[in-house]
């Protein structure tokens, strides 16, 4: 039995907290502007044969974000990152407790000592889809999502943007911030 290769996803493996989230999401009356800290765990599943024809190294995740001003749970995801070292491929896959699915898929480069790993996906996209119920299709509709990950050493970093229709506001652009250490 061979070892599994997780690739670019092994640094990500552990346990992460930051305080330096900076959240700016939708509200009726305009952008919010929300101070968060989290916790971020990634643990090393195992691997997966797709037919035969596909390997995959799978990392899942838990995320949970709390307010800094309330210290209030408000945003809980889980999900996995998968690595196909053949086509040097990333996948994220995510669901997130409101009714919204997706897989994301990039690349992951090395910079330096470090990893960068980017993701993005689509309502448009075949290969990168979202998925959301009808309720969220017709009032805070997804329709892209994309995602960096800087990994470097003990530090590990994101920025994303998911574009929204939501409150009569088309392509509204949430984003989240944070810089974590792995304890």
């Amino acid at each position: 039995m061979s070892e599994i290769d997780f690739g670019p996803l092994t640094g990500l493996i552990g346990n992460w907290q930051g305080d330096k989230g900076v959240d700016i999401a939708p509200e009726p009356d305009g952008p919010d502007e929300n101070l968060y800290y989290e916790t971020l765990s990634f643990e090393a599943v195992g691997d997966v044969d797709n037919v035969g024809e596909q390997f995959l190294a799978i990392v899942n995740y838990t995320q949970q974000v709390r307010h800094k001003s309330n210290d209030q749970l408000f945003h809980h995801q889980v999900g996995y990152f998968l690595w196909d070292a053949a086509t040097e491929t990333v996948t994220h896959c995510f669901t997130i407790p409101r009714g919204v699915a997706l897989v994301a898929g990039g690349k992951a480069t090395q910079e330096g000592e470090g990893v960068i790993i980017d993701v993005a996906a689509g309502e448009a996209s075949s290969e990168w889809p979202i998925a959301q119920s009808p309720f969220m299709a017709q009032k805070a509709s997804t329709t892209s999502f994309c995602m960096q990950l800087q990994l470097s050493g003990e530090q590990l970093s994101y920025q994303q943007t998911t574009l929204l229709n939501i409150y009569g506001n088309k392509h509204f652009e949430h984003t989240e911030t944070n810089v974590l250490q792995r304890v």
